[in-house]
């Protein structure tokens, strides 16, 4: 009789300790345990039917668990992406004439313009026409805004735009506005005036990794970003 009042006891202990722990333990800690814990009984029960001949069955378990542990270890990066980043979550970029907004929730996006002929308007609110306008403005000054504007029309007009902007007045040329001048260039590839060789060489490698026409950049940006490179090193 004592041995089943101490028998109590300990549980009675062990389950206060463990709700204890559940309360006050950090969520993605308790849903770690729970899982573990599953695992651990399946194992376990597999384990038990093939020591005493139920081979059938310790197989069948067996493989639930698993596939439970697969399926879990797959889980776990998107939990955790899932946690991260709370909804009405978005990544914001300014540029000289742009300033563009990444909604995470959705992956829509849209922008501002500060300067120019369309300042005060939204990309998203403009005619395809006034975006290319703008578009041509900013290959010729600044290519930074360019390379977003472009990453704008790809994901709201898809590929259509290419087209229509080589069939245009606006699709300009590397050099309509003359010869590129060393403050141009400077200013092409980020840096100030004074940079050295090896910030050059880092800044042109940085840029066209992400510019180049193979990783569905722009010919025309990438072309300019070279023409930086060339005229500051003097190749």
């Amino acid at each position: 009789m004592l041995a089943w009042f101490v028998l109590g006891l300990c549980i009675f202990a062990a389950v206060f300790l463990v709700a204890r722990w559940f309360v006050n333990a950090d969520p993605k800690a308790v849903a770690r345990a729970l899982r573990w814990t599953i695992f651990g009984l399946v194992g376990g029960g597999a384990v038990f039917l093939a020591v005493t001949g139920r081979i059938p069955f310790a197989v069948l378990l067996g493989l639930m668990a698993l596939s439970f542990l697969r399926r879990w270890r797959g889980t776990i990066p998107s939990f955790s992406q899932r946690a991260a980043p709370s909804s009405g979550q978005s990544s914001e970029v300014e540029t000289a004439y742009l300033k563009m907004v990444l909604d995470h929730d959705t992956g829509s996006v849209d922008g501002a313009v500060l300067k120019g002929r369309f300042q005060g308007q939204s990309l998203g609110d403009m005619r395809v026409d006034d975006v290319l306008e703008l578009l041509s403005e900013c290959r010729q000054v600044d290519l930074r805004s360019a390379a977003l504007i472009e990453t704008f029309l790809d994901r709201v007009h898809g590929e259509e735009w290419r087209e229509r902007d080589q069939s245009s007045s606006y699709a300009g040329a590397p050099g309509g506005n003359g010869p590129m001048t060393r403050e141009e260039a400077f200013h092409i590839l980020g840096l100030e005036e004074g940079a050295s060789e090896e910030d050059i060489k880092q800044a042109h490698h940085r840029l066209m990794l992400k510019m180049h026409p193979d990783q569905g950049g722009s010919t025309y940006i990438a072309a300019k970003i070279n023409q930086a490179k060339e005229l500051l090193l003097g190749a």
